[in-house]
This record gives structure tokens, C-alpha cells and sequence, in this order.
């Protein structure tokens, strides 16, 4: 799963002026829409630099980005300056190329003044992310020059720095009941510990140097170890001590205690706000919650029939603690736990030229969830380059739902489509390196139903893991607008998971105060699987037997993370070209 999440980092723009003849205002072009991207782009990305997300691929810089009131203001009032350039073009005189240039540009614009609106920056942590845990990607890099290890010493000794400013927005956050749900942050401070107690060597963001390229002299090694140290032990140590006492002493105690999204100041609007943001759709709440019952009742049918395929002699419930209790469904250690993981993954290898015309050059590893993040971590995440797997609490990892999990989080879910968008050479930055989670997860989750037709699941209780996690997700839906907008409880929507689905009691809890702090996200998979598996349904019926899947999928994939409503549009025109994708000689 990823981050995540649509979660682009906040930028700074330009006031940018659109060109005009002597005495007239011109039709914008599709050069003037290119040149006002491109200079965007160049202020989001100086904004985020020193920055980590889940969906980005982190480098060192000098700094950690300016998080401050100041700064947050000066970048809405530039996103609603650049919005209103924005409203000067008139989409349809675009290029068709452009035409989706501007459909993404306008969506994740959108979303920036959105998120700016509502303050989202002083709530800048949830049950699954955090700032100060966002940062521990930038330690887990491998730096290849001196340069880069001087660059991310600077970024160490700014810790301080930048942790003092984003309490300082939690604080604000306090003051207008702008905060997550306090019972979701129970036990989060562990992750904060795991930085400011650890000293010199034994700190995680000492991890850079304990292997150095030899392309670095010894003298010069030794050298930026001894620093490390320095740095480490006087600014990153005392900054998560002092981040730790605020979180435990004052932020937790003053949390908020209500759950619902739409409690929070002009909350119904907020919430809408996230169901778009995650989405990129307008569905209400309501109907939302009404797709996932009708989906819910659609997929237990199918469940059903597989407890009969195994001739289960007790009820669902007891099929369910059965999948949830018996040791032959396990991993005895956390390497046969990553090993089962790898086989799917390679298995899936020799498949993919089968289903897939173009296919990424990068590669993935494999490697367990970090340990001071895994007891509130997901089961597994992917993404460009790797494919983590929580082995922590080994009877809460079913090796059944490994397969339907593999091929979300590795190939061809995310680290497949992720590496793909970021190898794209004929789209502008800013939609190859975007992410909106409607599409990126709607994609990850087709490709566990995908698995049925690779021959990937290969005893019923395997089919049942793949039903149970669309079921599970099927069921965000009911439980993410059950909490925010129809007053669930913790309680009501867990149980609501542990009646529907065969996950583990743990991830169910994990799971559900992920959706509680986090209004939104998780509507994202099923309606974006929804959308890709009723496009390829009109492709089929319309097409024939001139449907070719390898062209649908390159045709998905190629347009790399988009909003819904433009996957659907681009599948419409795939149709009328009768179903060629755009890379014919490999299919």
C-alpha cells in the first residue's frame, strides 16, 4: 500500500503573468500553459527539498523545508494566483496532451489551496504518518559522494529547527480542536524514542555511515563519523527529546477526543475536501457508503462459496477464526516470512510478459518494516524501489493474504506502476513524480484480482486472502464515511472489519485508526479499482476480440497517476482507436 496516499508536498509559487499582445489579452497557449508548469514546478520543488514523503524518492539537501505561519500563508496566496492564471485557458484549446497536463495540474492545485485553506499543516501527523518518521527515509538513502553526506549533516543540524516549528503548528492546531483523535495517538511516541534515546553510533540517523563508498577517502570518512557523532548527540538526540515530552505531555492530553472528520471546525466541508483530495471524484459520503454495502454483500457471496470449496463444516465467523488462529496459515520467522514474499514476487516475473508490454527498468527490494515503525504499520508498502513487509507480530501476518498483498505493494502494483511514472520521458515532472491515491491504489488493488487470471493464487485459502482484501477495502468505504459522517465508533468500526473480514484483530485496530486520523484516504482503493475494472469491462464489450489486455494495461499505465474522471475519458478514446495502445510493436 502506499502512502501514503495523495500526499504532494506544499509549495511556494510564482506570481506568474500570462503573455499578451500590445493592447489585447491573447488566447493562452499551449506553450504559455508548458511555461507556467514548468516555473511551478521549480518553486515545489525547492519547497520540498530536505523533505521525505512515502511517495517520494528523498535526496539530501542543505536544509529541512519552512514549515512556518508565514510561509504557509505566502503559499496560498500564490496557489490562488496561479489557480486564477489557471482559469485564463480554456482546456479544450489545448493539445490532447496537454488537455491531461492540465486536468492533473488543476487537480493537484486544487488540492494545495484546499489543504492550505483548512490548515492541514498544523495537524502534520496521523496514526500512520508523521513528520518526524517521514524524515527517517532521508537516513535510509545511500549516499554516493562526500558532498552528498556534508548536505545531509546541514539537513541534521536544522532538525531542531524544524521540529521547534512544526510543534509550533500543533500548537495552533490545539487551540481550535485541529488535531487527530487522541486514542489514535496512544503508543506513537515509540517511533520518537527510537531517535532520542540511541546516542552517536547506535542512532538511526548514524545508519549512512556505518558502510561508505570507497570513493571517499579513509582520512575523509573518519572524518564525517566523528561529525556524526557531533551532530547526532547536539541536535537530532535533543530535538526528539524535546519533540517526545511535548508529544506525551502536552499534545496527546489535549488532543481531541471526538473520532468524526465532520467535528472539526467547518467540518462537513473538510471532509468533502478529503474525499475529493483522495478520490478525484464528487461523490457525497452517502453515496459512498451506499456503493461499499452494496460491494460488502456482492463479495461475501463470493466468500462464501470458497468455505464451501473447502467443505468448512462451522459458520463464516468460525471460518474466520479458524483463517485467524491456525498455525499451518503462519510464517514461523520473520526471514520465512520475507521468503514467501520474494517466491511471489519472482513468480510473478515469469508471468509478466504475458500481461504486460512495457515493462520498468528499475527493480525493487524487499526488506522488513523498519521496528520502531512496524507495530503501527501497515502489512506491507510499496513503491519505487522497494516492498516492505511488516514482520513484526507474526500471527497477525497470514501467509494466505501474502500473495493478494504482494502483487498490490511489489509487481505489478506499485513498485511496477510507481517506477514506470518516474521513467516517463515525455511527461512534465510534475504529473511523472505525482501521485493521486484514486488512481495509484485503485491500480494496486486491480492487480490482486488481476492475480486470479495470472494463476497466482493457488489453493482456495489463498483465494479467500485475495476476496478478503477486497472485502477489507470494500469496507473502508462503510467504515471511513460511517466515522466521519454517520457518528461510528472505534469499537463499531472495528468490529465491522473483524465480522467481514479474516484480518488479524492487530491489523484491524491498526487499520482502523489509520481511517479515523486520516479522513479519506482509504476511500481511495475501492473506487479507484472500480473505476479501472468497469473501464476494462466497456473496452471488452465494445472492443471483442479486438480487446487485447496488454494494450489495456500499457494504456493505464502509460498515462502515469491521473484523476479518475481522466482514466476513464483516455479509456473512452482507447475505444474509439480500436483498443491500440500505445506501445503496438511490444504488444
Amino acid at each position: 500500500m502506499k502512502k501514503y496516499c495523495y500526499t504532494l508536498s506544499i509549495a511556494v509559487l510564482l506570481m506568474l503573468g500570462l503573455a499578451t499582445s500590445e493592447g489585447s489579452a491573447a488566447e493562452p497557449t499551449d506553450s504559455q500553459f508548458i511555461q507556467l508548469t514548468k516555473k511551478e514546478w521549480q518553486w515545489r520543488t525547492s519547497q520540498m527539498s530536505g523533505e521525505d514523503e512515502e511517495d517520494s524518492q528523498p535526496s539530501p539537501h542543505d536544509h529541512l523545508p519552512k514549515v512556518d505561519p508565514k510561509t504557509q500563508n505566502d503559499r496560498l496566496q500564490y496557489w490562488l494566483k496561479v489557480r486564477q492564471e489557471l482559469d485564463a485557458f480554456k482546456q479544450s484549446d489545448l493539445s490532447h496532451e496537454n488537455q491531461i497536463n492540465y486536468a492533473v495540474y488543476r487537480q493537484q492545485i486544487d488540492s494545495f489551496i484546499a489543504n492550505q485553506q483548512y490548515k492541514e499543516y498544523e495537524k502534520p501527523l496521523n496514526a500512520d504518518t508523521t513528520f518526524w518518521t517521514n524524515l527517517v527515509g532521508i537516513a535510509r538513502q545511500k549516499f554516493k559522494s562526500q558532498t552528498e553526506y556534508e548536505l545531509y549533516l546541514k539537513q541534521l543540524k536544522d532538525m531542531p529547527r524544524y521540529f521547534d516549528d512544526q510543534m509550533a503548528n500543533m500548537q495552533l492546531g490545539l487551540k481550535r480542536g485541529f488535531t487527530p483523535p487522541r486514542v489514535t495517538l496512544e503508543g506513537r511516541d515509540s517511533s520518537i524514542k527510537s531517535a532520542s534515546e540511541p546516542m552517536g553510533e547506535q542512532n538511526p540517523y548514524y545508519e549512512p555511515f556505518k558502510k561508505m563508498p570507497s570513493s571517499i577517502s579513509t582520512e575523509e570518512q573518519a572524518s564525517l563519523r566523528k561529525e556524526a557523532i557531533e551532530v547526532i548527540n547536539s541536535a537530532v538526540v535533543p530535538a526528539h527529546r524535546k519533540l517526545l515530552k511535548f508529544f506525551t505531555t502536552v499534545y496527546i492530553p489535549n488532543a481531541r477526543v471526538d473520532l468524526a472528520a465532520t467535528t472539526l471546525p467547518d467540518g462537513k466541508n473538510y471532509y468533502q475536501s478529503k474525499i475529493k483530495e483522495f478520490t478525484t471524484t464528487d461523490l457525497s459520503a452517502d453515496e459512498i457508503h451506499n456503493i461499499g454495502l452494496a460491494e460488502v454483500a456482492k463479495i461475501h457471496a463470493e466468500m462464501e462459496a470458497v468455505v464451501r470449496e473447502v467443505k468448512f463444516g462451522g459458520s463464516f465467523a468460525e471460518f474466520l477464526s479458524f483463517l485467524r488462529t491456525d498455525k499451518q496459515f503462519y510464517a514461523k520467522t520473520p526471514d520465512e516470512l520475507l521468503m514467501h514474499a520474494a517466491f511471489i514476487a519472482k513468480e510473478f516475473d515469469g508471468k509478466a510478459k504475458d500481461y504486460f508490454g512495457l515493462l520498468p527498468r528499475a527493480r525493487f527490494a524487499i526488506v522488513p518494516v523498519p521496528p520502531d515503525m512496524a507495530p503501527f504499520y501497515t502489512a506491507g508498502r510499496g513503491g519505487p524501489g522497494v516492498y516492505l513487509v511488516n514482520t513484526y507480530n507474526l500471527p497477525s501476518r497470514p501467509l494466505y493474504a501474502l500473495p493478494a498483498l504482494t502483487l498490490h505493494e511489489s509487481a505489478p502494483g506499485h513498485a511496477f506502476q510507481m517506477s514506470l511514472s518516474n521513467e516517463h520521458k515525455d511527461q512534465p515532472p510534475f504529473r511523472a513524480q505525482g501521485y493521486f491515491s484514486g488512481y495509484g491504489e485503485g491500480w494496486a488493488l486491480y492487480c490482486e484480482k488481476l492475480g486470479v487470471e495470472m494463476g497466482m493464487y493457488h489453493t482456495p485459502y489463498e483465494m479467500f486472502g485475495m476476496y478478503t482484501y477486497q472485502m477489507w477495502r470494500a469496507a473502508r468505504l462503510v467504515v471511513d464515511t460511517g466515522i466521519h459522517s454517520k457518528g461510528w465508533t472505534r469499537e463499531q468500526a472495528q468490529r465491522y472489519l473483524h465480522d467481514n473480514t479474516a484480518l488479524s484483530d492487530h491489523e484491524i485496530e491498526t487499520e482502523v485508526d489509520r481511517y479515523i486520523s486520516w479522513p479519506g484516504q482509504a476511500l481511495a482503493y475501492y473506487l479507484g479499482e472500480r473505476t479501472i475494472v468497469m473501464a476494462r469491462a466497456r473496452a471488452e464489450k465494445a472492443l471483442g476480440k479486438k480487446f487485447n489486455l496488454k494494450a489495456f494495461h500499457d494504456t493505464v499505465l502509460s498515462l502515469g497517476s491521473v484523476p479518475l474522471p481522466v482514466l476513464d475519458a483516455e479509456i473512452d478514446r482507447f475505444i474509439a482507436a480500436e483498443g491500440k495502445g500505445p506501445y503496438p510493436d511490444l504488444e
